[in-house]
């Protein structure tokens, strides 16, 4: 049996809860920490940024050793740098949208000019705003990643949208982040990837910058994500990020267990350090909960929780959505933003509420969510609203 040494991430906690109605309560998740670091997975990534909840749970397990093992994704910004690191935690995983579709939709220059506003990045945009946001977007990572670095963290980069990313500025960005990074974490966000395209995509980067340890991250929109996260390998990846079960947005992200035993049973290939006989344990816990990720195209498959997605998609249909005939359904939890409200009431309902009403109603659903662990549909706010519980 070959022995393969790449890294693996876990991301079960963090991208698999937010697969749109899933709800983990404090002793799921700390229960699924345990069992996931029997697997002896090199990183088991949290959010402790999202609530008081994760926060806490990050707490407690880096007082009982998992301080090397748990890596937190965390966003741009010294304040959710310098919040993992108090948790205890010496690890983590920086992310932003680097295509230029997202890159449009959240640069904060373009969003106050007022010849921008409801644009989206297919509305003839002039190459030179282009160039702008993208060099905005290095000079404010490179930032934060030498920030991080000089708290003593090591970091990890994940682009986000990666696949639909420009390559010669991935290729730019490659060579500003390297001097900080351990690993860059190229990200499928919407699952458009096929094998083919997934070696011939890893193999050109790693060639264009030598040096460079590139990981992947592969969202199951198209049902492809195995075989995508396979042929990287193949191409010279050495990390790749995934969740137990394939739970996570949408259809899901690569299942860790299918890549495993994939890479064991199809090609004779063990990765090293894994324990391969505590795989069971978290996938059974898992199915015995019924914990389970959505199919690809179904229905279930196209709803969103996140509020970073809400938001984006509230100006672009495109940023988190791969199928344009599909109805996008919106529920509400302990990972959703105002930008959900907004999109109920504005595009759904046609009522439009004053920004702080949203911003309330945001407030008092996270409340909701985190103390009866459950989501609410469109429907339940709805009805929330009518009874007063918002006012």
């Amino acid at each position: 049996m070959q022995t393969l040494p790449i890294k693996i991430a876990d991301s079960t906690l963090r991208d698999g809860e937010q697969q749109a109605g899933l709800f983990f309560s404090h002793k799921t998740k700390y229960k699924l920490a345990h069992l996931i670091a029997q697997t002896k997975v090199n990183y088991i990534n949290i959010t402790p940024w999202v609530c008081d909840q994760d926060l806490e749970l990050a707490k407690v397990l880096v007082s009982e050793g998992f301080a090397n093992r748990l890596s937190a994704d965390t966003l741009i910004g010294k304040q959710f740098i310098d919040l993992a690191q108090k948790c205890g935690i010496k690890q983590i995983v920086l992310f932003k949208g680097l295509s230029d579709r997202l890159l449009w939709l959240r640069d904060p220059q373009i969003r106050r000019r007022a010849e921008f506003q409801g644009k989206t990045i297919d509305d003839h945009i002039p190459l030179k705003i282009i160039e702008q946001i993208r060099q905005n977007a290095i000079d404010l990572i490179v930032e934060n990643l030498r920030y991080a670095t000089e708290q003593g963290l090591k970091v990890d980069f994940a682009i986000e949208d990666a696949s639909r990313a420009d390559f010669h500025f991935l290729v730019q960005c490659l060579r500003s982040f390297r001097p900080y990074i351990q690993h860059c974490l190229l990200c499928d966000t919407v699952g458009v990837l096929n094998p083919e395209k997934s070696y011939i995509w890893i193999n050109d980067l790693i060639q264009s910058v030598p040096g460079v340890s590139l990981g992947v991250h592969y969202h199951n929109d198209l049902g492809m994500a195995l075989e995508n996260t396979l042929q990287s390998l193949q191409a010279g990846a050495t990390l790749v990020s995934g969740t137990f079960g394939g739970i996570g947005e949408r259809a899901g992200n690569v299942a860790l267990e299918d890549v495993l035993n994939g890479l064991r049973i199809r090609f004779g290939i063990e990765v090293a350090g894994i324990n391969y006989d505590a795989i069971a344990s978290v996938t059974d816990y898992m199915e015995q909960r019924g914990i389970r990720r959505a199919a690809p195209y179904s229905k279930q498959a196209q709803s969103h929780e996140s509020g970073i997605h809400v938001n984006s998609l509230l100006v672009d249909p495109k940023s988190y959505a791969v199928f344009p005939h599909n109805a996008i359904e919106i529920l509400f939890g302990k990972g959703s933003g105002a930008s959900n409200f907004r999109y109920l009431f504005e595009k759904q309902l046609h009522n439009p509420q004053p920004k702080e009403k949203y911003d309330h109603m945001r407030s008092v659903i996270k409340s909701l969510a985190i103390k009866q662990e459950r989501y609410f549909t469109a429907e339940e706010v709805v009805e929330l609203w009518k009874s007063g519980i918002f006012n």
